[in-house]
């Protein structure tokens, strides 16, 4: 046993690292490294039962992490368009696919799981993405994170049903084991809450003292619900999830997630060799052309019912665009529901092979095009008028700039906002822009006008006040955006300077090349202003004797 998982941790270094310079999540290598595992070619494991235990911890201090992230305040913030593009994806999603599922002929059973596993997208990867691309605080970013709350809620919901199907009795009606999982979920309901209300803070507080026993304690209760939840008839996942949810709106969830964070991806590993033990290679080769289909259907299908939906509720096509490709690929979660089907009989293991690759083509090509984004919209915007209203209120507001200004300032965040009133302090008049409907709302106690517009928008700039504006300057942390912007500005015939902000050496480079005129540093300038700040202070402590 100790022997496989050294070798099993080394090759996963290894495609890791390959994943890693293709720009693919490690998620990808942890796939391949199953199925390389697998029986059916290395055949490297033989301690299945060890794995196999590994793999049920694995899988439960994921979903726990999950609970841990559905804050109940952030659940009462979810937007209805974040409500409504959710609930429409999943809806879309599993009708069309369980209809694309049929045509291919599945049986129905098959046809179900099949449809359902292909509506959960992967938060991991998305998050990830759009971190580091720094989009997870967009307009887009923030809506794409909303809908994956609700699929998130979606999915430990149907691996609660699935759960309850596994002990289910078969002469039992289906009304009566409905009546018996809605009871069970009150329940249950009600005894977490009162222990999240009366408990569990109480305990986590004295648990806090030592950061070593915080963990120690949120793992046992994790494994305690979990097992709670596998003899009411539900699965340990689902037992898992309520446990991290119980503790999502305590003070120290961020430290519970971001310890478990590291173990999670760790033992996610031993879930995928397990699940290459179970994969029949002799009829996966039978399901590579239902697998291209469905690959397409996702890669397409899923961006374009999340742009229709957001076009509908008046966003702009660039916002539902990039939204839209956050869904564009499948999750590790896809792959776990669909197993639990399999531990229950209700398909069989071809269909997880199925998922599987799926899984692997739609997270492969969906990785590239999240990264490409902004490319790929510059590729499509002119087929993409469709996916837009005439007025896209939602995001309107600067069609009608009545106003002239010294300098324009594009993007009004903490730094944008503060060096804006400062101008304006100094006698400059200024206009500030921002794409994010938020940051508009909250201007209202700015000194300086806010007007709605993204920068990527040509004919949005066109109504910006150009010809008095001496300078643009632009706090924007998307060195791509500001590139398009310089050469927008030019083509407009802007006249005037512009200022771009870089935070490091490489970025300063890079937009002194796109044309900048000035590049900010904040967190240069902020450092050099505290260290002349301090050696003043020194300065006049070091006089005071002499005096």
């Amino acid at each position: 046993m100790y022997n496989e998982i050294t070798l099993l941790l080394f090759a996963t270094s290894i495609l890791g690292l390959i994943a890693l310079r293709l720009k693919q999540p490690v998620i990808v290598a942890y796939i391949l490294i199953g199925i390389l595992a697998g029986p059916a070619v290395l055949d490297w494991v033989s301690a299945h039962e060890p794995m196999e235990l590994l793999a049920e911890i694995g899988v439960t201090v994921l979903l726990f992490v999950v609970g841990l992230k559905l804050d109940i305040k952030l659940i009462r913030k979810l937007g209805a368009v974040a409500l409504a593009t959710g609930l429409g994806q999943l809806a879309f999603t599993i009708v069309v696919g369980f209809g694309i599922a049929v045509a291919m002929d599945m049986g129905w059973l098959r046809a179900l799981y099949v449809a359902v596993a292909l509506t959960f997208s992967s938060t991991i990867i998305i998050v990830k993405l759009l971190s580091d691309k720094r989009e997870i605080d967009s307009l887009h970013g923030r809506i794409a994170m909303g809908f994956l709350i609700v699929q998130d809620i979606a999915v430990v919901l149907a691996m609660m049903v699935v759960g309850t199907q596994g002990g289910a009795d078969a002469d039992t009606a289906w009304w009566m084991s409905a009546l018996e999982l809605v009871g069970k979920v009150l329940a249950m309901g009600v005894l977490v809450g009162l222990l999240m209300r009366f408990v569990l803070p109480r305990v986590l507080h004295w648990m806090a003292g030592s950061q070593e026993l915080l963990l120690i304690f949120a793992i046992a209760w994790g494994t305690s619900l979990a097992a709670g939840g596998e003899w009411l008839g539900f699965s340990k996942e689902v037992g898992a999830f309520l446990a991290g949810f119980s503790l999502a709106s305590l003070p120290f969830r961020e430290a519970i997630s971001s310890r478990l964070s590291s173990l999670r991806d760790f033992l996610l590993l031993f879930f995928f060799v397990h699940l290459g033990t179970q994969l029949d290679m002799s009829t996966l080769g039978a399901e590579v052309p239902a697998a291209i289909v469905l690959s397409l259907f996702v890669l397409i299908g899923n961006p374009i019912i999340v742009m229709a939906i957001m076009g509908y509720m008046g966003f702009r096509k660039r916002t539902g665009f990039l939204a839209g490709l956050t869904v564009a690929q499948i999750s590790e979660f896809s792959i776990i529901f669909v197993a639990m089907g399999v531990a229950i009989g209700h398909v069989d293991d071809a269909a997880l092979g199925l998922v599987t690759l799926v899984g692997l083509v739609t997270i492969t090509a969906s990785t590239y095009m999240i990264l490409y984004s902004h490319k790929l919209y510059a590729l499509f915007e002119p087929w993409l008028g469709v996916f837009e209203r005439k007025v896209p209120f939602r995001e309107q507001g600067a069609e009608e700039v009545g106003v002239s200004a010294d300098v324009i300032v594009i993007g009004m965040g903490r730094y944008g906002r503060r060096l804006a009133e400062r101008l304006e302090e100094h006698g400059l008049r200024v206009l500030g822009m921002d794409f994010d409907p938020e940051v508009l709302s909250a201007s209202a106690s700015c000194k300086v006008p806010v007007v709605f517009g993204d920068a990527d928008d040509e004919e949005f700039l066109a109504h910006l006040p150009l010809r008095s504006a001496r300078w643009i300057v632009s706090t924007l942390r998307d060195r791509e955006v500001d590139r398009n912007l310089a050469m927008l500005l030019r083509r407009q015939g802007f006249t005037g300077k512009l200022a771009l902000t870089a935070h490091s050496g490489v970025e300063s480079t890079w937009l002194q090349e796109a044309g900048a005129d000035e590049i900010f540093h904040p967190f240069q300038d902020a450092a050099e202003h505290a260290a002349g700040k301090l050696a003043e202070a020194c300065g006049l402590i070091r006089a005071d004797p002499v005096a």
